[in-house]
C-alpha cells in the first residue's frame, strides 16, 4: 500500500525545507516533499507498511513549515484517520476432495443426506440408463424415450477450524502463519465457488455458500483474528455444526490434534495442519497430516495430499 501527497505552493516564492509526517499505526512516516515553485503542483509517494495483518489506522498528516533559522514552524493536520486492512498472504492450493464423485451430470455422493438429489432436467435415452427414470408423458409427446436427469444438490463443504489459543503456539508468528494457511485453503476452496465455513474457538467466524466474491468477506475476517486465552476448545464447536464435506484443523506446536480423530465419521475427510512443529506428530488413522514452516511446504504437501 502506499500514500500519495498532492502539495500545490499557492505563493509567489519558492517554498522549500517542508516536512510532512503520516501516522501508520504505532509507526511515523516521514515524506520529504520537494522545493515547490509557485503556482506548480508536485506529487510525492511513500510506501505504507503492510508486513503485518490487521486492521492499521492511518493518518491524519500533519504537515510542517519552518523558517530556514529553526526559530518558528506551523503544522496543520490534513485528512481524517483511514483504516488500512491488511489481509493474510495466500498461496494457491488445489480444492481438497470431500469423497465425493463428481459425473457429467453433477456431484454425487452416496453420504449426501436425504433429500439432496433432485431433478434437473430431461434428455434422451442412451443405453445404459436406468429404467426406473424413463419420463413417460415426455416420450409419449415426443416419441422419444426421455429420461429425468437428476443431480446431487448438495455441494462439497470445507470447514476450517482454526486455533486461536495463544498458548498453541510458542512464537506468535506461528499463529500468523496458521492464519495465512487457513486462508489459502478457503481461497482454494472458494475459487471452485464451494461453500467455506470458518471456525475458532469462540464461535462461528464466516460462513459461506459458494460464489464469487466469498473471498473477500472471508479474508476481511481473518484479518481482524486474534490468538487470545480462549475458554473452549475450537474442535469442539466443530461438533456443533453440521457435518460432511472436508474438515482442515490448523494448530501450533503446541496444540493438540489427537481429539481430531473423534471427528472423522463427521467429515468425509479430515486434514490436521501443524505449525512449526517441535516433533514429529502421531498418525491419525484416516486422517492427513501436514506439518509446515512456510507458505510453500504447504503448498507441496497439499499438492501431495490431493494427489
Amino acid at each position: 500500500a502506499g500514500g500519495v501527497l498532492h502539495v500545490t505552493n499557492t505563493g509567489r516564492l519558492r517554498r522549500a525545507g517542508m516536512r510532512a509526517h503520516d501516522a501508520c499505526g504505532a509507526d511515523a512516516i516521514d515524506v520529504e516533499p520537494p522545493g515547490l515553485r509557485p503556482d506548480r503542483p508536485e506529487t510525492v509517494t511513500y510506501a505504507l507498511p503492510t508486513d503485518r495483518r490487521g486492521e492499521i489506522p492511518v493518518g491524519p498528516l500533519r504537515l510542517v513549515r519552518a523558517d530556514p533559522f529553526g526559530l518558528a514552524r506551523r503544522v496543520r493536520e490534513y485528512g481524517d484517520v483511514q483504516n488500512l486492512l491488511v489481509r493474510p498472504r495466500t498461496v494457491a492450493l488445489p480444492l481438497m476432495p470431500s469423497g465425493r464423485n463428481h459425473h457429467l451430470e453433477g456431484p454425487t455422493t452416496d453420504t449426501a443426506p436425504a433429500g439432496t438429489v433432485t431433478f434437473h432436467a430431461l434428455r434422451e435415452y442412451v443405453v445404459g440408463d436406468d429404467l426406473r427414470y424413463i419420463h413417460w408423458r415426455s416420450s409419449a409427446r415426443t416419441g422419444t424415450l426421455m429420461v429425468r436427469q437428476l443431480v446431487d444438490a448438495s455441494l462439497p463443504q470445507t470447514t476450517i477450524v482454526i486455533d486461536t489459543n495463544e498458548n498453541a503456539y510458542p512464537d506468535p508468528d506461528d499463529f500468523e502463519l496458521a492464519v495465512d494457511a487457513a486462508a489459502s485453503v478457503a481461497a482454494g476452496a472458494s475459487a471452485a465457488n464451494f461453500p467455506v465455513r470458518v471456525l475458532t474457538g469462540d464461535g462461528p467466524l464466516v460462513e459461506t455458500r459458494g460464489g464469487p466474491h466469498d473471498i473477500e468477506l472471508i479474508l476481511d475476517r481473518l484479518a481482524v483474528l486474534r490468538a487470545h486465552d480462549v475458554p473452549h476448545e475450537a474442535l469442539d464447536v466443530a461438533r456443533r455444526v453440521r457435518a460432511g464435506g472436508s474438515l482442515v484443523v490448523l494448530t501450533g506446536a503446541r496444540g493438540d490434534i489427537t481429539r481430531a480423530g473423534t471427528l472423522r465419521r463427521r467429515f468425509d475427510r479430515v486434514v490436521c495442519v501443524r505449525i512449526r512443529p517441535e516433533a514429529p506428530g502421531p498418525g491419525l488413522p484416516g486422517i492427513a497430516l501436514i506439518e509446515m514452516a512456510n507458505l510453500d511446504e504447504l503448498r507441496a504437501a497439499w499438492t501431495g495430499a490431493v494427489r
